[in-house]
C-alpha cells in the first residue's frame, strides 16, 4: 500500500451498532453518533490533505527479487498504482556513485503501452518506503516494460548543489532560426539523451548476469519528456517541435488546462480544500507536473511526474529536463488527457495548468523546486495591426535564461505573425517597439521587412539583440520586458535605387545643395526624393557622395575598417544596435580622402597627423584600426518601403568665398 493511502476508517474506531446490534436507541444517542461521525469524517478529510511523512529506503537495502508499487497518472489527475518487480542494480555508470535500479513494471495499461514517455519521476515504494523514480527505458520497440529507477538519495543530494550556472551550459543561438540549427544547439548544450552506459563492458551489476546487464545498460536512456505546445501553428510547430524531437523530446500539440475547471473531484477535494494549509500550492507523489517555458497566450513546456514531496520541496523526473543546473522555471499543474500506445514508444498526451511553484534545480538525476509563487518571467506584449483590419494584442511570459529567452522570443513573434498573416509568399511587416534592459538604455526597434523571408526576418530582428545581450561576457543582463507593435501587409513593399544626382553640378563649400534620388518600385513606379545636404566649409577638391541601403553601407564600412570591432561595453552594444541600419532608409555619406581611425569601437574620421601618430604607436593594444577615408557628412532619407541598391557620385567642390 502506498505511503499516503488513508484507510476508510481510522484504526481502532468501530462502526456504531444499530438497533439490531443491541444499541439503545434514543434521540440523544443518535445526535452524539452523528456528531462523532462528522468529527471523524472531517478529521479524515483533513489528514488526507496533509503531506504524509514518507520513509526513504537506502540503495544498500534494495535487493533483487523485491516487489513494490509505483504511482503515476494514467488518466486525468487521478493517481493509480502499478506493480514493480526489482531485477537488479546497475552501478557506477552514469557517473561516480551514480546507480540505477533495474525493474519490470506490471499492471494498469503498462502491458500494452510499456514504459511511457511522461512517466518520468513516477515514485516506487517497497514496503511503504520510497526507493526512487522511474526514469530510464529501453528506447524503442521494447517488448517488456523494463525501466530504470533513479535512487531517491541521488535525487535529493544533487538538488542541493550550489546555485551557480556552469559556464559550459552557455550556448549561442544562431539566427535566423532553422530546425537543424536549433536541434544542433540543443544537442550541444544539453546532451540529455546519452545512454546510461556507452559500452556494455562499463556496466557493473548486482543481481543480473554481466552480459545481460551490459546489453541492457547500453540500451537504457532517459525517458523522453513530452513537450506541450499550446497555441502553435503548423509552421512554428514544425520548426520548434521538430528541433526538440531531434534532440530527444516528444512534442505534443495540446491546449492549456486549469484545474479549477476540471471535472475530476480531486482538485476540489485536496487542492482547494480549506483544510489544505498550502491552498492551491499542493502536489503529491505520483501527480503529473509541468515545467513552463512560455505561459500566457502561448503554452510551451515539459511534463512528467512528481517523485517526492518534502514539505514545500518537490522532486520530479529522476533525470534532467535540460541539465541546466540552477534554474528559475515555473512549476505547473498538469493533466493527462489520454494514453497513446505505440510499438515504437508509447506516451501520455498531457497539458499544463496554472503555476504553483518554481523549479530551482535541473540536475543529472532530478528536477527540484519549491511550491509557492512562480518565478519572475520576462513579459512580452505584442500588438498586431493588419491592413485587413485585424487589431489584436497578445501577452506572453518567457523564462529568463541565456539560451531560452532569445529562442522563445523568436518563437512567440514568429508564431503570432504566422498565425494571423501569410506564412508563405511575399508580405511586409513594419516593426516598432522596445526592450527594457535593467540599468541601461532601452533597445529600440524600428524596421521594415518585406519579401518571401519577411516573417523570419521580423522575428530575428527582435530576438537578435536579446541573444547578443544575454550571451555577452561583459556583465550580467536583466531584461525587464518587451513591447512590440507590428503593422502587416499581404504584399511586398520594396524598391530599387536607380539614380542619384545633384541640382548643382559644382557645389560650393559652406553652402547647401539638393540631392535627388530616383527609386523604382517592384511594380515599376518611379519616385524622386530630395534631400538638402550641407557641404562643410573646409571641404575642397574631389569628394565622393555615397547613397546606399543599410546592408551595402555596412559592407562598405567593414571593408574600410578591414575588420569589425567588437563592442567594449554593454552600453556600446545597445547603442550600436539602436544605430544599426534600417531597411526603410537610404543612407547618404559624403567622403573625402583623409586618414582616420576606429578607437575602442568608435569611429574617429579626419584625425590630425599628430593624433594618428600617437594612436599608431599604441596600436598593439588591439583597439586601433586605421581608416583610409574620412566621412565628412552623414544624412538619412526615410522611406515607406524597403530600398535596395547603392550608387556613388563623384563631385568637385568649389572652395568657399
Amino acid at each position: 500500500m502506498s505511503p499516503d493511502t488513508i484507510a476508510d476508517r481510522p484504526e481502532g474506531v468501530k462502526r456504531p451498532r444499530n438497533r439490531r446490534e443491541g444499541l439503545p436507541y434514543n434521540g440523544s444517542t443518535m445526535s452524539k453518533i452523528r456528531l462523532v461521525s462528522l468529527a471523524l469524517a472531517l478529521a479524515t478529510l483533513g489528514l488526507a490533505n496533509l503531506p504524509a511523512s514518507t520513509t526513504l529506503m537506502a540503495l544498500d537495502e534494495v535487493r533483487p527479487g523485491m516487489t513494490g508499487v509505483g504511482r503515476t497518472v494514467f488518466d486525468g489527475d487521478r493517481r493509480e498504482e502499478f506493480k514493480v518487480h526489482l531485477l537488479g542494480i546497475l552501478r557506477n555508470v552514469v557517473g561516480p556513485q551514480r546507480h540505477l535500479i533495474l525493474a519490470r513494471l506490471e499492471g494498469g495499461p503498462l502491458e500494452r503501452t510499456g514504459v511511457m514517455q511522461g512517466m518520468s519521476g513516477s515514485p516506487v515504494y517497497v514496503d511503504g518506503r520510497l526507493i526512487g523514480a522511474v526514469s530510464y527505458s529501453i528506447g524503442a520497440f521494447s517488448k517488456e516494460p523494463i525501466a530504470g529507477i533513479t535512487p531517491i538519495a541521488e535525487m535529493t543530494e544533487t538538488a542541493a548543489l550550489a546555485a551557480r550556472r556552469p559556464a559550459i551550459a552557455r550556448q549561442d543561438l544562431e539566427l535566423p532560426l532553422t530546425r537543424e540549427g536549433l536541434a544542433a544547439a540543443l544537442r550541444k548544450a544539453f546532451q540529455r539523451t546519452r545512454p546510461f552506459a556507452e559500452r556494455p563492458g562499463d556496466v557493473d551489476a548486482l543481481g543480473l548476469p554481466a552480459g545481460d546487464a551490459g546489453r541492457i545498460g547500453a540500451l537504457l536512456r532517459p525517458i523522453a519528456t513530452p513537450i506541450v505546445m499550446g497555441g502553435f501553428d503548423d509552421a512554428a510547430a514544425s520548426l520548434v517541435g521538430g528541433a526538440f524531437s531531434d534532440a530527444g523530446f516528444l512534442p505534443i500539440n495540446a491546449g492549456t488546462w486549469h484545474a479549477a475547471s476540471a471535472s475530476s473531484g480531486w482538485y476540489e477535494a485536496s487542492a482547494s480544500s480549506q483544510n489544505d494549509p498550502k491552498g492551491s500550492y499542493h502536489l503529491q507523489p505520483g501527480d503529473a507536473v509541468g515545467v513552463g517555458l512560455i505561459t500566457g497566450d502561448l503554452e510551451f513546456g515539459g511534463t512528467g511526474t512528481v517523485t517526492h514531496v518534502d514539505g514545500d520541496r518537490v522532486y520530479a523526473f529522476g533525470h534532467p529536463f535540460f541539465n541546466l543546473g540552477p534554474t528559475q522555471f515555473p512549476m505547473t499543474r498538469a493533466r493527462v488527457y489520454s494514453l497513446l500506445p505505440s510499438l515504437m514508444s508509447s506516451f501520455k498526451i498531457t497539458a499544463m495548468g496554472e503555476t504553483i511553484g518554481t523549479f530551482e534545480q535541473d540536475r543529472a538525476t532530478t528536477i527540484a523546486g519549491r511550491l509557492g509563487g512562480g518565478p519572475a518571467m520576462i513579459p512580452i506584449r505584442l500588438s498586431l495591426a493588419s491592413e485587413r483590419g485585424i487589431r489584436k494584442t497578445f501577452s506572453f511570459n518567457v523564462v529568463n535564461d541565456q539560451l531560452f529567452t532569445p529562442l522563445l522570443t523568436f518563437v512567440t513573434v514568429f508564431n503570432t505573425l504566422g498565425s494571423y498573416e501569410r506564412q508563405f509568399g511575399a508580405a511586409t511587416y513594419t516593426v516598432s517597439g522596445k526592450a527594457r534592459v535593467k540599468g541601461h538604455t532601452d533597445v529600440a526597434f524600428e524596421n521594415l521587412f518585406t519579401g518571401d523571408t519577411s516573417l523570419s526576418g521580423a522575428a530575428t530582428y527582435i530576438a537578435g539583440p536579446i541573444t547578443m545581450l544575454l550571451s555577452n561576457d561583459l556583465e550580467k543582463i536583466e531584461i525587464d520586458g518587451l513591447d512590440i507593435t507590428v503593422a502587416s501587409a499581404e504584399e511586398p513593399r520594396s524598391a530599387t535605387l536607380e539614380r542619384v544626382w545633384l541640382d548643382d553640378a559644382r557645389p560650393r563649400a559652406g553652402r547647401a545643395s539638393t540631392l535627388k534620388v530616383l527609386t523604382r518600385s517592384y511594380r515599376g513606379e518611379e519616385k524622386v526624393r530630395s534631400l538638402p545636404i550641407e557641404i562643410p566649409p573646409h571641404a575642397s577638391g574631389s569628394l565622393t557622395l555615397l547613397v546606399s541601403d543599410g546592408v551595402s553601407l555596412t559592407q562598405w564600412e567593414q571593408r574600410e575598417a578591414r575588420r569589425p570591432m567588437p563592442a567594449q561595453s554593454v552600453a556600446q552594444m545597445i547603442r550600436t544596435f539602436n544605430n544599426s541600419r534600417k531597411n526603410n532608409r537610404l543612407y547618404v555619406r559624403l567622403v573625402s580622402v583623409g586618414p582616420g581611425a576606429i578607437v575602442e569601437g568608435e569611429s574617429l574620421p579626419a584625425l590630425p597627423p599628430s593624433v594618428l601618430a600617437v594612436l599608431e604607436a599604441d596600436r598593439n593594444g588591439g583597439s586601433f584600426v586605421p581608416l583610409r577615408n574620412a566621412v565628412i557628412g552623414e544624412w538619412e532619407i526615410p522611406t515607406d518601403v524597403a530600398v535596395l541598391g547603392s550608387r556613388q557620385l563623384t563631385i568637385a567642390v568649389e572652395p568657399s568665398r
